[in-house]
């Protein structure tokens, strides 16, 4: 076995049968063979991207047809190799997967000006609910050429990221794959907004100057606590907040830092739920929590399935830490997202991630086909899928995902249709409210219906702000309207006048 492909199978954190083996072979030597004499800006064999954009792809979804795809990706569009070559040397499920990647490929967002954006995001969003194999791919396509962007010119530097932070990095989060999602973030970030990137990192880097050694003493006392209780768990490590994220956030409070509460976090690893609540229940015992601070996501997953317990505590040195306890799988999730599912299937059972599909692509798929017109489309791409989102909590504890600046319009009809059109007002967090009033994150909403059907008025249809709500009461009001014409033919208008006839009304 070359040395080369043997260290390419070492990269990922799986054992492959000989068959699988034999695959990647063939798939390793083809593209190399089929890129043989190119040369990438920075020098490199063309070669090299392919193969690191596997390995990238590897150590979160080991799947040899998958990784297959991801070394050959570039060989119909850069080589003399076609797609039917590689169809009939190594398969129909390869050959299809490279032309989806393809697809994409022909896909450039520039910008919301761009005439052909609308149409280029439903094919991106189309290639992504038929096979999600193939936005992975995508994904390490792009992560690795985020790695290596300064080898092209500035001016192409700068479309590259913006695209990658507008569209790639929030299309992995939701699906979960958080470490690819905040890598994506941060290099982008670089270049986008260069300023605000070495502002963010040199306050961060002076706060964290000054906390190292309140770190290493807080690491040591949660350990020896732990310990001293005889609760069990795998490891303890340090977390400091993205730079992205944290520019985000310190957007919101004004660039205090001091009100950030999770810019630094230390991460607890067990290896079951139960040890996560017992460590919970030792470290509130032992350290201070700060109040309202506790977040669990283990009881109430977010929508793209993370789980965790988080809580704030102050440490001996008066500071506050945020804590996070989650098992090893859970924590696996965290990381790979809708890919970390592979690794758990039951032995003897055929691979199923062809499938796997997430209820954002499915919502996508629905009213992509609903919107009238593509400026509509645009817009509810920009809200319900661009913009950054809230977790609000129905009474029963349940978790509905919207984008930020939500009303509580947008949350009855997420929880259902009916309820939507039939409510009469709101509480949030207990306390009475507008239906119009704008939702924060970690609100819990109950609605309060009425047994009629509410009356639904357009001022309705300007504070919602989902798709899904929209639509809905857009909805009601059409037919609401044609109700109201009907009614004027059955009245007959010669022996009625109109202004009155409304009056009455």
């Amino acid at each position: 076995m070359p040395k080369e492909f043997k260290d390419f199978l070492n990269s990922t954190p799986h054992k492959f049968t000989p068959e699988q083996d034999e695959l990647l072979r063939k798939a390793f030597e083809l593209a190399k063979a089929a890129h043989a004499g190119q040369k990438r800006q920075s020098g490199e064999d063309y070669f090299s991207h392919a193969r690191d954009a596997a390995i990238i792809l590897g150590k979160i979804f080991p799947d040899a047809i998958t990784l297959s795809a991801t070394l050959l990706h570039d060989v119909p569009e850069d080589t003399k190799v076609t797609l039917e070559e590689i169809e009939k040397e190594l398969g129909p499920e390869i050959s299809q997967l490279i032309d989806g990647v393809t697809q994409l490929g022909h896909v450039r967002m520039k910008n919301s000006q761009d005439k052909f954006y609308v149409e280029n995001l439903r094919k991106l969003f189309i290639a992504t609910s038929k096979d999600i194999r193939v936005i992975l791919i995508k994904l390490a396509d792009r992560l690795h050429n985020m790695r290596t962007i300064e080898f092209i010119k500035p001016e192409k530097q700068a479309k590259v990221a913006t695209e990658t932070l507008e569209i790639y990095a929030p299309i992995a989060g939701r699906l979960g794959i958080g470490s690819w999602k905040d890598e994506l973030e941060d290099l982008s970030f670089k270049i986008v907004f260069p300023k605000e990137y070495a502002e963010t990192k040199r306050l961060l880097d002076t706060e964290l100057a000054g906390r190292q050694e309140g770190v290493k003493l807080m690491e040591k006392n949660l350990s020896h606590t732990l310990r001293t209780e005889g609760i069990k768990y795998l490891e303890i490590t340090g977390r400091v907040k993205r730079l992205y994220s944290l520019w985000k956030k310190l957007q919101r409070y004004g660039g205090d830092l001091n009100k950030i509460h999770d810019f630094i976090a230390l991460r607890i690893i067990t290896k079951s739920t139960s040890d996560c609540y017992a460590a919970l229940g030792v470290i509130h015992k032992h350290f201070q929590p700060v109040p309202g601070r506790i977040k669990d996501f283990i009881a109430t997953p977010k929508p793209n399935g993370y789980q965790s317990i988080h809580t704030t505590v102050f440490g001996r040195d008066g500071k506050t830490f945020e804590i996070q306890l989650r098992t090893d799988l859970m924590h696996e999730e965290a990381e790979r997202g809708v890919a970390a599912h592979w690794f758990y299937a039951e032995e003897g059972k055929p691979d199923t991630i062809g499938r796997l599909s997430a209820n954002w692509i499915k919502e996508l798929q629905s009213w992509q086909e609903e919107a009238s017109n593509p400026d509509e489309f645009l817009e509810s791409l920009k809200i319900d899928f661009f913009r950054d989102r809230i977790f609000v909590f129905t009474p029963k504890g349940d978790i509905k995902d919207l984008p930020q600046g939500s009303t509580v319009i947008d949350f009855a009809f997420a929880v259902h249709t009916d309820l939507g059109y039939h409510m009469m007002g709101a509480k949030i967090n207990g306390k009475m409210a507008s239906i119009f009033d704008e939702l924060d994150n970690e609100d819990t909403v109950e609605i309060i219906k009425t047994k009629k059907e509410a009356v639904i008025s357009r001022d309705w249809l300007k504070a919602a702000k989902t798709h899904n709500a929209r639509n809905r009461v857009r909805h009601y009001l059409v037919e609401h309207d044609r109700g109201i014409i009907q009614r004027v033919r059955e009245l007959k208008l010669k022996d009625l006048s109109l202004p009155r006839f409304f009056r009455k009304k």
